[in-house]
């Protein structure tokens, strides 16, 4: 008798053992729990978040309202043992504390190259990035438009106007060919 394993099933069942190996628990991550700030939600996401992965990666982040709920429900996905109503309470606690305009960690004084567009992604592009990360981001210039389109959405904001500044000032100072 032949056995036939359809795409999706292979794709769940290496889904499934990544997940499984993922969320072994480690000493070392449950230690970073601290570094969160207080507030409702915090020991949700010290638990689930720290069975995969440390929380450095959510604390050096920025994100807004359409962005983390694309993160968390991409973690619910994963595994992430989440009950609804943990997901609304997680959800707001990220919002909150590692949303748009928080506090980043201390990164190195960036001098942005002068010229038009400069000051929005000084304002726009550094409420969730430090500027080092935009400055070194290794994109063509023609992949700048979608990488700030996307950025927008995640903030949930709509400026076409200044999207198309921010694009064709990174496009144009830190764009390859």
């Amino acid at each position: 008798m032949t056995m036939r394993i359809s795409l999706s099933s292979a794709l769940l069942a290496v889904c499934f053992a990544i997940g499984v190996a993922a969320t072994t628990p480690a000493p070392a991550r449950a230690q970073t729990a601290p570094a969160l700030p207080s507030g409702e939600g915090r020991d949700i996401v010290a638990v689930a978040c720290t069975q995969c992965h440390t929380l450095n990666a959510l604390t050096a982040m920025r994100d807004g309202p359409v962005g983390w709920k694309r993160h968390v429900y991409n973690m619910v996905i994963r595994g992430a043992q989440l009950s609804p109503r943990d997901v609304d309470t997680v959800l707001q606690y990220l919002n909150t504390n590692f949303g748009p305009g928080q506090s980043l960690p201390p990164a190195k004084a960036i001098t942005l190259t002068p010229g038009a567009g400069k000051e929005l992604v000084e304002t726009r592009c550094a409420l969730c990035h430090d500027l080092e990360r935009v400055t070194a981001a290794k994109r063509q210039k023609r992949e700048w438009p979608g990488v700030v389109a996307n950025m927008f959405d995640r903030f949930g904001l709509a400026a076409p106007d200044e999207a198309s500044a921010i694009s064709s000032y990174l496009a144009a100072n830190y764009g390859t060919d």
